[in-house]
């Protein structure tokens, strides 16, 4: 069974494969995402007393921010997958039918195709597009390889913690009949409360302690902390519990809904 899971991680591998130009146009988007996101930054830097501190703004210097918005985007590239809209696509259509007899589960399914995407744009988008941040902008990568493992590992919780939000989202299909809204609200909140567009550290007090009772902010801000060395140390270990901590908690969640859609199906087309 092993075998068959990793067949799928390989399969999805090769069909990305094949539509491999639309990513090296994505680069080039990342990048100027990448270069507006760095002089707003900067301008705002520039025109505060505050961030002249060693602190700078929001516990990050501008270099810091600066690695923080490359590290994050390129980042996004990895654990970003549309599997909320291919579960909900195949409750539509019918096809998800067929899932139920046969011998694997569903989820673990979804999860190793969302994986092999996940490896081809860290081969072919995420790791060339840091290569051409770095050469653009001033990006302080860090020098110590424990940083570099340690932020890998959390980049693979961040995938499984964004998979697990989307596939939820995608079973809410079973419930909703049309869940577009909802999908298009998951996304937004993702990549707002997680951190990518703004540090949760520059969020007011109160924002940050809700935000710190959602599952979000393991996706981006707490792997880009630990990269851009915010969070060094001990402390970089414990963030990585909490990550640890969200995954298991997205599993019981994860696991009621399938169980409840499995007693709920019903096709609409197909």
């Amino acid at each position: 069974m092993t075998a068959a899971y990793l067949e799928l991680i390989r399969i999805r591998f090769l069909m990305m494969l094949a539509y491999r130009v639309n990513y090296y146009s994505g680069i080039v988007i990342y990048a100027i995402n990448i270069g507006a996101y760095y002089f707003v930054w900067k301008a705002i830097y520039a025109s505060s007393p505050a961030a002249a501190g060693e602190g700078g703004i929001g516990g990050l210097t501008l270099a810091q921010m600066t690695t923080y918005i490359a590290v994050s985007w390129m980042a996004r590239a990895f654990y970003f997958n549309n599997l909320d809209r291919e579960i909900a696509n195949e409750i539509k259509d019918g096809s998800v039918a067929v899932q139920f007899i046969r011998p694997y589960q569903y989820i673990v399914v979804k999860m190793m195709q969302g994986l092999g995407e996940g490896l081809f744009r860290l081969l072919l988008f995420t790791t060339p597009g840091m290569v051409l941040a770095v050469l653009l902008f001033p990006v302080q990568l860090p020098t110590d390889p424990k940083v570099w493992v340690l932020f890998l590992v959390m980049l693979l919780f961040s995938f499984l913690i964004n998979s697990q939000i989307n596939i939820i989202t995608g079973l809410c299909a079973f419930f909703l009949e049309n869940n577009e809204g909802l999908m298009r609200m998951k996304r937004v909140a993702v990549d707002l409360f997680s951190g990518l567009i703004v540090p949760i550290s520059f969020y007011p007090g109160w924002a940050q302690a809700v935000l710190e009772l959602l599952p979000f902010q393991a996706i981006t801000y707490l792997p880009g902390s630990v990269f851009t060395g915010k969070v060094a140390g001990a402390a970089a270990f414990q963030v990585l519990g909490v990550q640890v901590l969200w995954f298991a908690i997205l599993i019981v969640p994860l696991v009621v809904m399938w169980r409840a859609a499995r007693q709920r199906l019903f096709v609409q087309g197909g």
